[in-house]
């Protein structure tokens, strides 16, 4: 596999993409809270403790921090190291307090300011010379992997907002991205558990939303994985317990993957519990 950390022909048109898809990721979320009243915005989500507002707020936090990163990297730094560090040594997490914080705004307000702080982070995103890397939470990582997990997020948090209103989404060519991510992480939800990142290589293949395959991995790979492209997001996403979803695995390292599968950073998420329903 590449390193999505190097630069490649064509790195500008991916970028482009990318943003494209991450804007259209966003519309269908703000499609789902647009118009509603504060009691849609009260409601609780899958995530505990976190109302459709907390969702939205956590989005629009992160994207203001990714909108700092990449316009001006040393400020992301000096801010992110004083402002987490006093929040932490004040026995807070700095990711409940974002949420926290954007949550107690009026639903309107709120609204705007995710809006115009994701445009803002397209343009920036787009200004990035190729190749840079820019510092996050965690490894630094490049425009184009930085939008796709800002639309992996986006996605996952959607699918929060979805559940809690009981809203059905199209599943949609987009996410192939969330599935890459998700395959790309393989090797970080083992360590995340305290595991050795296994060394053999695992075939993935997924159908997409149109029927088509999409695939990673060596063909001739022992360990496999397969099955519905939104399942598998869903699972790398810990939206869905492994256990409701059409996927199968095949060998030692497929079977110990999908159990703790996890697209993004942090501590090991919690996940949901089997049959999960709202």
């Amino acid at each position: 596999m590449t390193d999505p950390n190097v630069p490649v022909p064509g790195e500008s048109s991916v970028l482009t993409g990318l943003l494209a898809d991450l804007r259209a990721e966003s519309e269908v979320l703000d499609g789902l809270v647009t118009g509603l009243e504060p009691d849609g915005w009260a409601l609780d989500t899958p995530a505990a403790g976190w109302t459709v507002a907390h969702q939205i707020a956590h989005l629009a936090w992160t994207d203001d921090w990714s909108e700092l990163a990449a316009r001006d990297p040393e400020a992301f730094v000096a801010d992110s190291r004083r402002i987490f560090g006093e929040l932490l040594a004040a026995g807070a997490d700095p990711v409940e307090d974002g949420a926290a914080h954007g949550a107690a705004e009026e639903p309107a307000a709120l609204l705007t300011r995710w809006r115009a702080g994701r445009g803002r982070l397209a343009t920036a995103l787009a200004a990035v010379p190729a190749g840079t890397r820019l510092p996050w939470l965690g490894p630094p990582m490049k425009a184009a992997s930085m939008a796709t997990a800002r639309l992996m997020e986006t996605w996952a948090h959607g699918q929060d907002v979805a559940d809690a209103l009981g809203a059905a989404r199209e599943p949609s060519a987009r996410l192939r991205h969330v599935a890459h991510l998700g395959v790309r992480t393989l090797g970080f939800a083992f360590t995340v558990h305290g595991l050795p990142a296994p060394q053999a290589p695992v075939r993935v293949e997924l159908t997409a939303p149109d029927g088509g395959l999409w695939t990673w991995g060596p063909e001739g790979a022992a360990d496999r994985v397969a099955g519905p492209a939104l399942d598998f997001c869903l699972l790398v996403t810990q939206r869905r317990h492994r256990d409701d979803l059409a996927l199968t695995a095949v060998g030692e390292v497929a079977t110990a993957w999908l159990p703790i599968a996890q697209a993004f950073a942090g501590p090991p998420g919690k996940g949901r519990q089997s049959g999960f329903s709202l």
